[in-house]
Formats: C-alpha cells, structure tokens, sequence
C-alpha cells in the first residue's frame, strides 16, 4: 500500500472520535455516553447523605476516574481536531471543558463539584449519533422564534415588574407587619409571587381591602401568564424550518446548505454524518 494512503494515528484517532458513521466511532460515542449518564447518576448519589455517608469513598473513586476519562478524551479532541479554535469555541467544545472543570476546582476547596452535571449537556450529540441532526434544525427555528420575541417579551416583562411595585406598595401600606408585609421589597416578593399563581402562603393579607386587591392579582395572573405564551408561539408559526441545511460536526454551524462540502464557519469538510 502506498505510504500516501496510510492513516497516521492521528488521523485514525480523530476518525474515531469526531465521526459517526464507522463502528469504531459509533461504539466509542456509545460508551462515551453512558460514561456520561454514569457520572452523573454519581454526582446526584453523593448529594443523598445516607448514599454519601456509606460510599463516599467509592463514589470520589468513581468520579475522579471519569473526570480523568473526559481529560484526556477533551485533550484528544483538541490534538485531533484540524482547526482547534474552531473546536474550543464550538458549543460541544465549551461544553467539554466546562464539564470536567467543576472537579478541579473542588481541589481547591471550592464547592463547584455538584457543576458536574453540566455534562448532561454532552449528551445532544445523541442527536447526532443517531441520525436525528434534523432535530437540530428545528432547534434553530425555536431560537430564531424566541430572539424575534424579545423586544416584546421585555416590554411585557417590564410592565409586569412595574406593577408589582406598585401593588407591593399598596399592600405595604394597607397591611400590618403581623401580616408579613414587613416592608416594600418583601410586600413586591409577595406581588409576584400571586401575579405568577405560584401562592407559596407564607404571606397572607388580613385586611378587606388587601384580600379585594390580592383576588384581582389572582386573576391578573393568568393573563399575566398566557401573554408571553402567544408571543412565541406567533413567532413560531412564522418562523419556517429549513429543510435544505446541514449541520457541521465540529463548530455546529446549522445552517449550512445542503450542496456546499465545507463548512463556511470553520472549514471542515461536511457530509460526513
């Protein structure tokens, strides 16, 4: 064979690592995943004090084993990846560092070690292992909904907020401290709590006028909660899912047409998943 055809090892590992159309890939992202899922469900048994107190022991073990596990998988992607840039900034790349951070960081004391179920995150390249990358298609039409949103939903959320001041105000003055209405701020916790229909019931208006004024915030409420709810979804109805795009592996640019063989974002060659 000619030497021109051999695969390096590089090559070969980031064949394995950055496709998903080989079996050596697809089994590495099918472990990787469930190495995930494990880390996990570890995370969250060490939270329980009766589990931590028996296995604490077993589960620092298990945790450091998969935090060095995604280590060096991270420094293997980065070796591997033709334009690493493009792969530190990426959404999986971020994602990746970010994931194995928090376990550091608890070296020095510091409580950051529970922010290791930020690696739940790492499990949407399911979508991509699978076959299901249309999916992030349609998840690019709910952004582009909900940024077509915002200026109507700040003015609304705006207004909302400029109304429970001013009830929290009111509340303030027609209730007693025995009541709970202690002061503005804690009368505007009490505002927004009623107008999102959340009635926690740690503070209650005593007063005929406070309760007349506490069941009109009640049906504000639900008023309060529909109107956002229209927004997007009349931006959603507007938006229209692309059905010529693809999506590149490495930066996760989406809306790549479906002729082009590069990516524009970062160069990688497409048509590979």
């Amino acid at each position: 064979m000619d030497s021109k055809d051999k695969k390096s090892f590089k090559d070969i590992i980031g064949e394995v690592i950055f496709r998903h159309d080989t079996p050596s890939s697809k089994a590495f992202d099918i472990v990787l995943l469930v190495l995930i899922v494990t880390s996990i469900i570890a995370v969250m048994l060490e939270s329980v004090k009766a589990i931590d107190e028996k296995y604490h022991e077993l589960l620092m073990i298990l945790e450091w084993v998969l935090t060095i596990m995604f280590t060096i998988e991270y420094l293997l992607r980065l070796y591997t990846a033709d334009r690493k840039w493009a792969y530190i900034t990426s959404f999986y790349g971020i994602i990746d560092l970010i994931s194995i951070i928090p376990t550091y960081l608890s070296l020095l004391s510091l409580p950051t070690k529970y922010f290791s179920t930020v690696r739940i995150l790492r499990l949407l390249r399911i979508f991509r292992i699978f076959k299901l990358t249309q999916f992030l298609g349609e998840s690019k039409v709910l952004i582009s909904a909900l940024k077509a949103s915002r200026p109507k939903i700040t003015v609304f959320l705006t207004t909302v907020l400029l109304c429970a001041v001013i009830i929290g105000a009111v509340m303030y003055m027609v209730e007693e401290d025995a009541a709970g209405f202690t002061s503005i701020p804690r009368s505007i916790y009490w505002a927004i709590v009623t107008l999102t229909t959340v009635g926690y019931g740690d503070i209650a208006p005593q007063t005929p006028f406070g309760q007349f004024l506490a069941m009109i915030v009640m049906v504000l409420g639900y008023g309060i909660i529909a109107v956002p709810t229209g927004i997007v979804s009349a931006e959603l109805a507007k938006a229209q899912p692309s059905e010529e795009t693809q999506v590149c592996y490495i930066c996760d640019t989406l809306d790549l047409p479906k002729g082009d063989q590069f990516c524009k974002n970062c160069g990688t060659e497409l048509g590979k998943l």
